[in-house]
């Protein structure tokens, strides 16, 4: 495998993943599902993950956002060791420095917008007036304003992913993580997500993650990571990015 320009350059990684290996199940119904990833990823950087279903893309994205754990290998964020923190340091560190947006958007239905942004904070112990402040200035940023007393089936999918995202960003976090952000959105719904995160990425400096299987959607990163059978295929800078 070439090296990617960004696991070259000076400076110490945000995230980095060494010789990592992750296996599910035991005895003959384990089933290897990483097997020795490296990868590093900088402060600042927008990063497709692609491959086929079954190549370890989401095991890799879940490892990254402490979601799941290595079966063998180190993963460091901010050069501490992630594996060697428990259960519930790793919660915090998920509260305090990552955001997650999901395919399916996962918002509470019979709540509105504002609320929805405003739950990442209620679990920080935000008191009440900072919660609502940052929630609408989070829903302006992703243009939502305005509809703040929408509940999620008044919205299109293309707002409640909008939502999905101003919940993620609201807690200003290291990383952005979005597993196929637009896997249940049209083309053109698909192509505003995709310009609200690259604007993120390039405005604000937000490092951005996105696991997609749609070559169109990948090209939107400045760099595109390809899985294969649980390894890394390729990890080049994205030449065509738009």
């Amino acid at each position: 495998m070439k090296m990617s320009a960004s696991c070259q350059a000076d400076g110490q990684p945000l995230l980095e993943l060494k010789g990592v290996t992750k296996v599910y199940g035991t005895g003959q119904a384990a089933v290897q599902a990483l097997r020795g990833v490296d990868l590093c990823i900088r402060e600042g950087e927008f990063v497709a993950v692609m491959g086929p279903s079954g190549s370890g893309k989401s095991t890799c994205m879940n490892i990254l956002g402490c979601l799941d754990t290595a079966t063998v290998g180190t993963y460091t964020f901010k050069s501490l060791e992630v594996g060697k923190l428990t259960r519930n340091q790793r919660a915090r560190l998920r509260r305090f420095y990552l955001g997650f947006v999901f395919q399916g958007f996962n918002l509470l239905n019979r709540t509105s917008a504002l609320e929805n942004v405003e739950l990442p904070l209620i679990y920080r112990g935000v008191p009440a007036h900072e919660r609502r402040s940052h929630a609408l200035r989070a829903l302006e940023t992703v243009g939502l304003s305005g509809w703040e007393s929408h509940s999620p089936g008044e919205l299109s999918g293309g707002q409640q992913q909008r939502v999905a995202i101003a919940r993620a960003i609201v807690t200003k976090p290291a990383v952005l993580f979005a597993d196929e952000p637009t896997g249940n959105l049209d083309t053109a719904r698909s192509c505003e997500i995709m310009d609200l995160l690259t604007g993120l990425n390039r405005d604000q400096g937000v490092t951005v993650v996105v696991v997609t299987h749609e070559q169109d959607m990948a090209a939107y990163a400045r760099r595109i990571v390809r899985f294969l059978d649980g390894i890394v295929a390729s990890d080049e800078p994205n030449a065509g990015e738009n």
